[in-house]
């Protein structure tokens, strides 16, 4: 996380600011490239009249309160999108618990509730299709003559196109379940991560050739099934371990009850049980299988390392 930037659990517990705010404002689950444009403009103004840039986001997402039983599932957990947003040069970062009492707020009344916490606010920034407000009655329309009435700003942006359609945490959500990793990583504008401790396995790498890490790491969303070229490093630092990670139930093994993600580095191995880990994963590789032996996995893991070094040895180095 980017030092001196200041996380707020809630309007409720924020320090007072005395410049003018610039407020990003919305969910931004995944801080994809449409999201980045959002909170780059209020950096940019806040940059351009000495105010400091915020953003006020929200979690759980709504579909936790109103849609219980069918969630909307997220890209990143709380940790990684916080880290993720710490990244984007903002000075604060308020993160709203997303309740019966915040959601019951009216439409009407959600910029003088904004105003009620944060009296230096200038300027709210949104994406063009962004609703609030009880029953989601509010948009950007009304939110424009709510500012205006409060003599505030709002700022609109249009959502970014890629490849002819809009970037959105939808879109992003059906490649990543279909294991397509690097339109992930061209949607969100980094490649996609996992993170977690390194913890105890079964060892049964090391008595084929192959030993693994075990990566402790359970998301809401889970990729497609299958086996990947990644890069590992710890995690505060730069991924720059090359590697082939399998992400599945191992059935040839003893056929989990959850996905385990377990990481095969290709160059000495310099991490143990218990080490925090980062994980990009950066292309597909292919589906998970059940062998009918432990020979012919052997055999089969052999040629998955192949791939990915072959990917490797012909992609250029990406870096954050």
């Amino acid at each position: 996380m980017s030092a001196g930037v200041s996380i707020f659990d809630g309007l409720g517990n924020i320090e007072p600011f005395e410049r003018p705010v610039h407020l990003a404002i919305g969910m931004f689950d995944g801080v994809h490239l449409g999201h980045r444009a959002v909170i780059d403009a209020a950096v940019a103004a806040a940059r351009a009249d000495g105010g400091i840039a915020g953003i006020l986001t929200f979690w759980p997402h709504p579909s936790r309160l109103f849609r219980p039983d069918d969630p909307e599932r997220m890209i990143f957990d709380a940790a990684a999108r916080r880290r993720e947003l710490s990244f984007t040069e903002v000075t604060f970062i308020i993160e709203q618990p997303f309740d019966r009492e915040f959601a019951s707020i009216e439409a009407e009344r959600f910029v003088a509730h904004l105003q009620q916490f944060i009296p230096c606010l200038e300027t709210m920034y949104v994406g063009e299709n962004w609703r609030y407000g009880r029953g989601r009655k509010g948009d950007v329309s009304m939110l424009v003559d709510s500012a205006r009435a409060a003599n505030l700003d709002v700022v609109s942006l249009e959502r970014l196109q890629w490849n002819g359609e809009p970037i959105s945490s939808t879109r992003i959500r059906g490649h990543l379940v279909r294991g397509e990793m690097e339109a992930v990583g061209e949607l969100l504008g980094f490649p996609y991560f996992a993170s977690g401790a390194v913890i105890p396995g079964q060892r049964l790498g090391r008595t084929i050739g192959f030993p693994t890490l075990n990566i402790a790491w359970e998301p809401d969303l889970r990729p497609a099934l299958g086996v990947y070229a990644v890069r590992v490093g710890s995690a505060e630092g730069t991924p720059d371990h090359l590697g082939v990670a399998n992400y599945g139930v191992r059935p040839t093994v003893d056929g989990a009850e959850t996905p385990v993600l377990e990481v095969h580095v290709f160059a000495s191995c310099p991490y143990h049980v218990g080490d925090q880990l980062q994980v990009e994963w950066m292309r597909f590789l292919r589906r998970e299988k059940k062998f009918t032996s432990v020979g012919e996995l052997r055999a089969q893991i052999g040629r998955d390392r192949d791939a990915a070094q072959k990917y490797f040895s012909e992609s250029p180095a990406t870096s954050r």
